[in-house]
């Protein structure tokens, strides 16, 4: 039955929901505990809550509102939370930036991002000041000493001349919050639009299912905050939460084990090479932390580190999975409840898993076998409104109301496990052969720190298996015995024909290592 349009019924109703209410709560709720530690300052919530205030005040003069669209580009220090959350308190938009990009880098994302203003640190100075030039973006730093050369202007002398705000400006539930620009391991990065309700929700299931941090707790902050999985399972979580966050601009083993013993750090967030190098740490320290739950993610976490961790630290880490158009968690191992090693878990609450056939791209077919590896698909209150003036891009992604992930996996008994991405797989001499699996045995070599296995186009296979191989310190691998030790363990079609023994692996914004990098390297000249 047809009914005549009703605002009440059809319209977007009076709900409101701010991502910067999860800082301006806890400032009342949780007022003088620590927010952030950073170096020898500890910042209470109602201090980091005033600054990011006095910074809304001094954007707000600047005619910066709702729908605005601010870029900042800001390390792990406390000038990042209190211009996350100064943005969004205006209603606007937050556009974070990589630190690492180069100028041209940078001038494209902020013309696709279509950004109002540009906030960058003064370590970023050299390449964020003539990228704002060239997109012609109004441009300001924070960080630069106020006796600095040249006229660039100060968010902090303006926020001091400026009236704080008092209130947040109110924004409906599927109204943008973040334009985060995905790594772009598969191809020129994007940026993904997501909703105060996906963040606000994300945070609100991943404290029920997930980490369960208290405001008892110490949350150790060396993600990279500019990432999705920075800002939600440890900025937005730990907020949330009244947990203390532990900043760290730079992540590096022994300094990591050493702030986190310092502050007593109880929860650890972090990809797969930050576990390479706590553990590093560990056998050239017996200080350790209280910790009590490690959660991992960004990249597929081998067995043999996981269980290292666990000896060397005292818990099992709780693999997860997700995506930066899935704001970012999909599955979690959950917490309170035994890990399966070598899976990403169950679903977070409101979120729902399938496999669908990965060569069918104009529609959802579903693979419905207990055993079928297919293509994880996902929807649930964390999915993105779509790529930042790219329709055909969010169409391609978007299906049937499914989001495609392009990551294969298996999902049996409510738990699924990634097998690798759709575009990684190695199709040598007809045969598939997945990354994750070669790269877990390699895990096990008693001198592999860690391991990247990709393939290389041959004229003869198709493709060949190369391997790049960071041996542990102190320590020479010959590379005969890597392909040796892979033979013992996987098939003849599987293991590594070629072995790269590297000081270090290219590793995206997230700690995920580029393997579209190392092809780049180490194909042949054509």
């Amino acid at each position: 039955m047809a009914h005549p349009h009703d605002p009440a019924v059809d319209g977007r109703g009076f709900t409101t929901l701010s991502v910067a209410s999860i800082l301006s709560e806890s400032a009342v709720r949780h007022a003088d505990r620590p927010a952030v530690f950073y170096n020898d300052e500890a910042i209470t919530y109602r201090e980091l809550w005033d600054q990011s205030r006095a910074y809304s005040g001094a954007l707000r003069a600047r005619g910066i509102g709702r729908g605005d669209r601010v870029a900042m580009m800001i390390p792990n220090v406390p000038d990042f939370p209190r211009v996350y959350y100064a943005v969004l308190a205006l209603g606007a938009i937050v556009v974070p930036i990589h630190l690492l990009l180069k100028a041209e880098e940078i001038t494209r994302t902020l013309q696709d991002a279509g950004a109002d203003l540009f906030i960058a640190s003064a370590t970023s100075l050299a390449e964020a000041a003539p990228a704002a030039a060239e997109a012609g973006v109004p441009f300001m730093t924070v960080l630069l000493p106020a006796d600095a050369p040249g006229a660039i202007p100060r968010l902090e002398a303006e926020a001091a001349a400026a009236e704080p705000i008092t209130r947040i400006e109110p924004t409906g539930p599927l109204d943008a919050a973040t334009i985060l620009f995905t790594s772009g391991t598969t191809g020129t990065p994007k940026g993904a639009v997501g909703s105060h309700l996906s963040i606000i929700e994300q945070v609100h299931s991943g404290l029920i299912d997930g980490v369960q941090v208290s405001n008892q707790d110490v949350t150790f902050g060396g993600l990279p905050l500019f990432h999705t999985f920075g800002q939600t399972s440890v900025l937005n979580m730990a907020f949330r939460a009244g947990s203390a966050v532990i900043l760290m601009p730079r992540f590096d083993g022994d300094q990591a084990l050493e702030l986190m013993v310092k502050h007593q750090a109880t929860v650890f967030v972090g990809v797969p090479t930050m576990y390479v190098g706590l553990l590093e740490a560990a056998r050239r320290s017996d200080a350790r932390p209280p910790l009590k739950f490690a959660n991992s993610g960004g990249a597929a976490l081998p067995v043999a580190l996981l269980e290292a961790f666990e000896e060397a630290y005292g818990v099992p880490p709780h693999e997860g999975y997700g995506l930066t158009e899935t704001a970012p968690t999909v599955t979690v191992n959950r917490f309170g409840e035994p890990t399966v090693p070598g899976t990403v878990g169950q679903t977070l609450w409101g979120v729902e898993v399938a496999l669908a056939d990965p060569d069918i791209e104009d529609r959802i077919e579903f693979f419905e076998g207990e055993g079928d590896l297919g293509e994880v698909i996902v929807r649930g209150h964390n999915v993105f409104k779509g790529y930042v003036g790219r329709e055909e891009a969010t169409q391609e992604a978007i299906v049937d109301g499914w989001f495609r992930t392009g990551d294969l996996g298996t999902y049996a008994d409510g738990i699924l496990t990634i097998v690798d991405r759709k575009k990684d797989m190695i199709l040598r001499s007809g045969y598939n052969v997945y990354p994750t699996e070669v790269e877990a045995v390699l895990a096990r070599h008693p001198k592999v720190a860690a391991s990247a296995v990709f393939g290389v186009d041959d004229e003869l296979r198709g493709q060949e298996i190369h391997v790049a191989v960071l041996p542990l310190a102190g320590t020479e691998i010959d590379p005969a015995e890597i392909i040796e030790f892979a033979k013992e363990h996987v098939a003849a079609y599987k293991y590594p024909r070629v072995v790269h023994i590297v000081d270090d692996l290219p590793l995206g914004a997230s700690g995920k290592i580029l393997k579209r990098e190392l092809q780049r390297i180490y194909s042949p000249a054509k």
